[in-house]
């Protein structure tokens, strides 16, 4: 049987990026070999091939490029394109785990650490999805993805994402009532009803419990302090420790407006954070674009459409605008 016969689902059913007709990865893989033979690079073409596959249709076409060329797609891809263009490219083309595992390492390796994009993904996954990352990252870089973001980070930050990582939260859908009650008491006693913040009692609630409970933490927690979670988070602690614990808070409330929020801060004001863009672009494609997206124009007003448009150049703003869709 041929291989543009074997189908692998879709990641999510809220992507803009779904399963193209009429498939065919050897004649997918062709056009590819022609955008990229002799001089110059067509472009146009990679964008039309890959920008309307799906991570699996992507992984055919992989294998037949290797079959038809007997060489590497993405190797070729990386030596064709340039810049934010090719980031764009390359991720598009590896498995959801693998690139999450990629932008990890990429985001620890040499001085300094993107930090936002340890926050990004530890604390937006699912228990299953960080269990593959964690796999991943062990089989690529020989090395336990626990034991890399402990040698980067330090304090309760690394503690909150050592936690995540234990991939460990509570999947079920019960709220415990009272326990929900003694929750929320003993964060508003941990935090705004002390000197000084007792930050364990936080991490103990925010990566352990499931969704349906923390919802109804938050609402509690609103009761007795007359503030939202994330006000206090705000008042109570700063830098890379208010930022993962507001981002679970957030995607615990509802992700695609987490992810939105996230884009929307990538592109105002001056300069775009372009790792930022790129990442949730290409990792939401499949998933939940469609959401990000409804909750971007009702947050502020304005389309991703029109933002990326305003703020990307190039090729690099034509797969960017592909993978988010029509207005």
């Amino acid at each position: 049987i041929g291989s543009n016969l074997v189908f692998s689902p879709q990641i999510g059913k809220r992507g803009t990026v779904t399963e193209a007709p009429g498939f065919n990865a050897e004649a997918d893989a062709n056009r590819l070999r022609e955008a990229m033979k002799g001089t110059g690079t067509d472009e146009a073409a990679i964008i039309d091939v890959l920008a309307h596959r799906t991570i699996a249709q992507r992984q055919q076409i992989k294998e037949a490029y290797k079959q038809t060329v007997g060489k590497n797609l993405a190797d070729d891809i990386s030596s064709e394109l340039s810049g934010n263009f090719r980031c764009v490219v390359l991720g598009l083309l590896m498995l959801a785990p693998v690139y999450d595992a990629y932008e990890l390492r990429q985001a620890m390796k040499g001085a300094g650490t993107e930090e936002a994009c340890l926050v990004d993904i530890l604390a937006s996954r699912t228990n299953a999805e960080i269990k593959t990352i964690c796999a991943f990252y062990k089989k690529e870089y020989e090395k336990d993805l626990e034991k890399a973001v402990c040698g980067d980070t330090s304090g309760m930050f690394q503690r909150v994402l050592v936690s995540l990582l234990t991939a460990g939260r509570d999947e079920g859908d019960n709220v415990d009532e009272a326990q929900a009650v003694l929750d929320a008491k003993e964060i508003f006693e941990a935090g705004e009803a002390r000197w000084g913040t007792d930050e364990v009692k936080f991490l103990t609630v925010l990566c352990v419990r499931n969704r349906n409970h923390l919802l109804r933490v938050f609402e509690e927690y609103q009761k007795i302090s007359g503030r939202d979670i994330e006000e206090s988070i705000k008042r109570e602690m700063s830098g890379c420790l208010e930022e993962v614990f507001l981002a679970i808070v957030k995607s615990m409330r509802n992700r695609p407006a987490f992810f939105a929020e996230r884009l929307y801060k990538s592109m105002k004001g001056l300069g775009t954070t372009d790792s930022v863009l790129i990442r949730i672009m290409v990792s939401r494609a499949e998933i939940d674009m469609l959401d990000i997206k409804e909750q971007f124009l009702k947050m502020y007003g304005k389309t991703l459409h029109s933002f990326i448009k305003g703020d990307t150049s190039g090729d690099y703003r034509k797969i960017l605008l592909e993978l988010c869709g029509g207005e």
